[in-house]
């Protein structure tokens, strides 16, 4: 991923405070919040659902776009870029994870995450149905189905997956063993004074924990060479177009 573009949008305030962007503390996985009046059911129905919801994208197998992974440091807002670009583009498919963890109140199987047991994760590692996994804090497992990327790319489906850093690391280096094309596009901010703005505006953090999660940015900041694409998040509206103009170009969209 040597010579990155840079794509600089500029002049609009990252709210940080939107209510419906969350992240899973601290494991890098991005959820949007939707609103959803759906009933959990048995959890082997929902594994079941997990097995087939590739199955029922569209059925156009030709080559298509590249899988976009978007990655970016802690407090960047790339969530909310995110947010910001599929309120305009909902036609975009975004990859679920798989986790161990117990459903917080609210969250939908296979809407927020596919929730899977221990045993059976580790099922799915084993035969390979993960393109990345992670265990995080040492606790909780997560991965990403590779299934139903693979599905929405054939049918050529704009396909993005946010993770964060060391997933995309893992991405890269599976990508190769599967020859899967990926495009990896870094959301940088401004600076990283701006980012430290950003971090204390936000109100929730302690000041050890800021410093905490910025030290981890340096290390994340870092890495930026190692990606395609750049874009420097000055703005939500015009980088979340940004990140658009990446994904439509990849699949031949306006």
């Amino acid at each position: 991923m040597d010579g990155a573009t840079v794509i600089r949008p500029i002049d609009i305030h990252i709210d940080f405070s939107n209510p419906s962007i969350h992240l899973c503390g601290g494991c890098g996985r991005h959820m949007t919040v939707r609103e959803h009046n759906v009933e959990s059911t048995q959890h082997t129905q929902h594994t079941d659902d997990m097995d087939t919801a590739a199955a029922t994208t569209a059925s156009n197998t030709g080559k298509g776009g590249r899988l976009v992974v978007l990655t970016g440091p802690t407090a960047v807002g790339k969530g909310t870029v995110e947010a910001a670009m599929l309120a305009k583009h909902p036609e975009v498919w975004v990859s679920v994870s798989a986790t161990t963890r117990a459903p917080r109140p609210g969250e939908v199987d296979g809407v927020n995450y596919w929730f899977l047991d221990d045993d059976e994760f580790l099922a799915r590692q084993a035969r390979g149905e993960f393109l990345e996994t992670a265990v995080v804090h040492g606790m909780a497992r997560y991965g990403t189905p590779l299934a139903p990327v693979r599905e929405h790319l054939a049918a050529n489906t704009p396909t993005l997956l946010e993770i964060d850093l060391h997933g995309a690391r893992r991405v890269k280096e599976r990508a190769k063993e599967l020859g899967l094309d990926v495009v990896y596009v870094f959301i940088a901010p401004p600076s990283f004074d701006e980012l430290k703005r950003r971090l204390a505006g936000r109100g929730t953090e302690t000041p050890a924990q800021q410093a905490r999660r910025l030290e981890t940015a340096k290390v994340e900041l870092a890495a930026e060479p190692e990606f395609d694409v750049t874009i420097v998040n000055n703005t939500v509206d015009e980088a979340a177009d940004a990140l658009w103009k990446v994904i439509a170009d990849e699949y031949g969209l306006d």
